[in-house]
């Protein structure tokens, strides 16, 4: 339960190791948590820039269907031939765009950078549990994402399945041209990555179980540790099982066998594939698929939990109920797999069943929404770059959690199904609300990161382009969902219901395109600020957490000398009787007895007795 002192001499020979480092062992293959962290942010950043082109390329044959643009074909070549992208290429576009934006984004890219680079500080450990994992982990990730840009320049193009990759077109190599080698590299590209994510989870659990310092037990924990270990275990039970239909599906693919097919025709020739039912693939994918949502939601959470009481200048409201909330969010989250597939023809009772346990999982989702609202409520806030994104994220959980309600419901999600109803409630709810949460914590923990700040300006510029962008971009795409309009088409004009929605197409690819130019502020701001920003003090936000009492130079063991202990909670702040609106968890009890109340103590009859003691002789009334 508490990690190993280890000695003033100990750290002080680790940090004269660490300088005597190689580039390549210091940067490239580096064993440090902190720089692992940095390595999976900036490769996902990079990742996030290619999956954005990808879904503006895609925006602008949406809006202008019918019009050429001489300039895609310089560079997308043979895929947009007369400056028009070809069918085959925009579904290519739609499926590695998902892809990317979904595992090697939101997955790898947020948890990976925030459980890498928060787990030991805000738990006061050295580092990982095993650094060499950790380091593995994160080459995977980058293999992953090389093999899954590579598969542009195969010549029978990326894979274009949806990111979903339903048989039988990711099944049989010969049904499309994407479903050949560019699928191929997708499934070898999602093994490996599957591969960076179990050793990912199994380092953050072992380190969250076994390397805490001395007091810091599991209600002492921050939220951002709770998301943390969470996350990381639906991770490790759900992840494996997309491995084990990737396989199937390799098999498939070349080895003849029927696990997901029957009774084809595939360009007039019948395929002896017989037995086989593509809704098996659905059932292994949503199994993962829909814990996947709650992988890429709950460390945002955990990030928005920190950043809101910390800014608001106030404990978090329902610590305990927060934490209760994640760990239903973790077990329910294995049980509605079943509503993504409504209408495969799914016994009434079963999809009842379903349908019930969705509806449930709304509440502990709830509680964390109705829980930052009143963080925020009478809050002394701080309307930082990090805060604002924060309280954005908390915005779209909640505008997009409400749309889920209804195709959590079995029979109007009959109706809704693969409109863009359910392209608007998935980015809205998942793409939109966490990716406010991971930029909410590349703002706040950047000074821990990199030792200085980034320009709060170009982060309010950042925040209202995108925010703004993001609602609409996404928010008419409920109108043209609930009007019938089918997503993944390629153009509105085969069918005279659909043409009224072109207008709305533009408005809607014009959105894209500024929300995309306000990333470039973030670029220029994240980058610029690595070497021009001002430097960081140790604490800039006035914050209690464990990691804001390792100094600002990056140090091998983040501590000099003996690791402190915990003494308190992480959301002391604005105790009445304190001098200072915080107080970190490494302050005793015993330095703040003007402040302290008798919960505090948590049952210890000793301290309550020498606290009450304490409070006779200075007059002091505390309620008990």
């Amino acid at each position: 339960m508490s990690s190993t002192v280890i000695s003033h001499d100990a750290a002080h020979h680790g940090s004269h190791d660490h300088h005597h480092e190689t580039f390549l062992t210091k940067y490239i293959f580096s064993q440090d948590h902190k720089m692992i962290a940095k390595q999976f942010l900036i490769t996902g950043i990079i990742m996030a820039v290619f999956a954005m082109l990808l879904s503006i390329l895609f925006r602008i044959q949406l809006a202008w269907p019918d019009k050429d643009f001489p300039i895609l074909e310089v560079f997308l070549g043979k895929w947009a031939e007369g400056g028009r992208i070809k069918p085959e290429f925009f579904l290519s576009l739609v499926t590695i765009h998902g892809t990317m934006m979904v595992f090697f984004v939101l997955t790898a890219g947020l948890s990976g950078t925030f459980s890498n680079l928060l787990i030991p500080y805000q738990i006061g450990a050295r580092d990982m549990a095993s650094p060499l994992m950790n380091m593995l982990s994160y080459w995977f990730f980058f293999v992953a994402c090389v093999i899954m840009i590579g598969s542009f320049f195969v010549e029978s193009g990326p894979a274009s399945a949806g990111w979903t990759i339903y048989p039988p077109l990711s099944a049989v190599p010969t049904s499309i041209s994407g479903s050949g080698m560019g699928m191929t590299l997708w499934l070898i590209s999602m093994t490996l990555f599957i591969a960076s994510q179990v050793l990912g989870g199994v380092n953050y659990i072992s380190t969250i179980l076994n390397m805490r310092t001395k007091g810091m037990d599991l209600w002492r924990m921050p939220l951002t540790i709770w998301s943390f270990f969470l996350t990381a275990i639906v991770g490790l039970l759900s992840f494996p099982v997309l491995v084990s239909a990737v396989v199937l599906l390799i098999f498939d693919r070349s080895f003849g066998t029927s696990f997901y097919l029957s009774d084809l025709v595939v360009q007039g020739q019948i395929l002896p594939n017989e037995g086989g039912s593509p809704i098996l693939f659905q059932h292994l994918f949503w199994f993962l698929g829909h814990p996947e949502v709650y992988i890429v939601v709950m460390p945002a959470l955990g990030l928005t939990s920190e950043v809101i009481s910390t800014n608001s200048r106030k404990p978090i409201f329902g610590y305990h109920a927060m934490v209760y909330s994640l760990v239903g969010i973790t077990v329910l989250s294995f049980i509605v797999w079943g509503h993504h597939m409504f209408v495969t023809g799914m016994n009434p009772f079963l999809g009842g069943v379903f349908m019930i346990t969705t509806l449930i999982i709304a509440v502990p989702s709830a509680v964390k929404a109705f829980n930052y609202i009143a963080t925020l409520w009478r809050g002394n806030i701080r309307f930082t770059p990090a805060m604002l994104f924060a309280i954005g994220m908390v915005s779209f959980f909640v505008s997009g959690g409400v749309t889920g309600i209804f195709l959590g419901n079995a029979a109007l999600d009959i109706n809704l199904h693969d409109t863009y109803f359910v392209v608007a409630h998935f980015h809205l709810v998942m793409g939109s609300a966490s990716i406010f949460g991971m930029l909410c914590g590349v703002y706040h923990w950047y000074p821990k990161m990199f030792g200085r700040m980034m320009n709060t300006k170009l982060g309010y510029l950042h925040f209202w382009l995108t925010f703004l962008g993001a609602y609409l971009v996404f928010f008419p795409m409920h109108f043209m969902g609930i009007d019938g309009v089918p997503r993944r088409y390629y153009a509105f004009t085969e069918f005279p219901f659909m043409e009224k929605w072109v207008s709305v197409n533009i408005l809607v690819t014009w959105a894209a395109i500024v929300a995309g130019l306000g990333q470039v502020a973030f670029l220029v701001n994240f980058f610029g600020s690595i070497w021009r920003g001002k430097k960081a003090t140790q604490n800039p936000w006035k914050s209690n957490t464990l990691e804001w009492t390792t100094p600002v130079e990056h140090i091998h063991g983040n501590w000099p000398g003996e690791i402190p202990a915990v003494h308190r909670w992480p959301y002391d702040y604005s105790k009445p009787g304190h001098d200072e609106d915080f107080i970190s968890q490494v302050v005793p009890y015993s330095q703040t007895m003007s402040s302290n109340s008798y919960h505090d103590f948590e049952g210890d009859e000793e301290a309550i007795a020498i606290q009450r003691e304490w409070n006779k002789e200075n007059n002091r009334s505390v309620e008990e």
